[in-house]
């Protein structure tokens, strides 16, 4: 009960609420639809309720499987939004750690193994000093690779979905007209760029992340079903608006340059001060 408590003292009770109510809209997606998909194991299983879910939503719309699709994304996003709020404060907090970090960095600036060993035991100390988890940030890929495998799977297995039409679409096949990974890979780089200008410490390789990760989301969306790219692009605008509400580079800027002026006007007033006191 004190680790549930901690978690939901972390990631605040609203996520967890939303990620409940997502869980329970899948399921009822899923039982909604009357017709039989199979599966079988524990895998063929996963990838079957995914395809009901689609299919039930669908039919909230008529047999619109885009909109199921889309429906379905949002969910998806909704039930694993604990793990990016998670990632979130993980990242703000090793963020806030980096001045400490260089500072064991020059402690041991050695390449032998005894200097390596102790700059990670110390990293690691000061990590579980202040809660820090560092891979916390691969949780909500770990998660999103299985249902991605699980809908490209869903897709090529139910010959609904694959023969489906939404707008110029035909979910089954890559978008003859390239919009949908254009748009995949424009969202792709705002929401990686606003995580990386909510960074105060970047480096050579998190400046080039958002230029990287557009390209390879491109490229691969120009060969996938594009259902599978349109979960991509509805993912994308989610993922946007979400970095944009939880690390508002704009807002966390103006509070680093409002915490740097204040340190100024504490040094100038304690400068002056000195030199008064000098004088008399």
């Amino acid at each position: 009960m004190q680790k549930v408590n901690k978690w939901l003292k972390i990631i605040g009770p609203l996520p967890v609420g939303m990620a409940i109510l997502a869980l329970v809209g899948i399921v009822v997606a899923g039982f909604s639809y009357s017709g039989s998909v199979a599966g079988t194991g524990l895998w063929g299983s996963i990838v079957a309720v995914f395809t009901r879910s689609i299919l039930g939503a669908s039919n909230w719309f008529g047999s619109s499987y885009g909109l199921g699709i889309i429906i379905f994304t949002i969910l998806i996003r909704f039930l694993i939004l604990p793990l990016m709020v998670y990632q979130v404060d993980s990242m703000t907090k090793m963020q806030a750690l980096q001045g400490e970090i260089k500072v064991i960095q020059a402690k041991y600036p050695g390449k032998d193994a005894e200097s390596r060993q102790l700059l990670m035991n110390e990293q690691q100390a000061l990590y579980k000093e202040h809660n820090v988890r560092p891979f916390a940030s691969m949780l909500p890929l770990l998660v999103q690779m299985p249902i991605l495998i699980a809908l490209y799977q869903g897709i090529l297995n139910s010959p609904v979905l694959r023969s489906g039409h939404f707008l110029w679409l035909e979910l089954g096949q890559s978008d003859p007209y390239f919009i949908l990974p254009i748009l995949a890979a424009l969202f792709t780089f705002a929401s990686s760029w606003l995580s990386t200008q909510a960074n105060p410490e970047q480096t050579t390789i998190t400046k080039l992340m958002p230029y990287i990760f557009p390209v390879v989301i491109f490229f691969t969306a120009l060969s996938v079903p594009s259902a599978l790219s349109l979960y991509w692009v509805v993912g994308n605008i989610f993922q946007t608006i979400q970095t944009f509400y939880l690390q508002n580079p704009f807002k966390l800027r103006q509070e680093r340059d409002a915490a740097r002026k204040l340190e100024r006007d504490i040094q100038r007033k304690m400068h002056k001060a000195r030199r008064g006191r000098k004088r008399r």
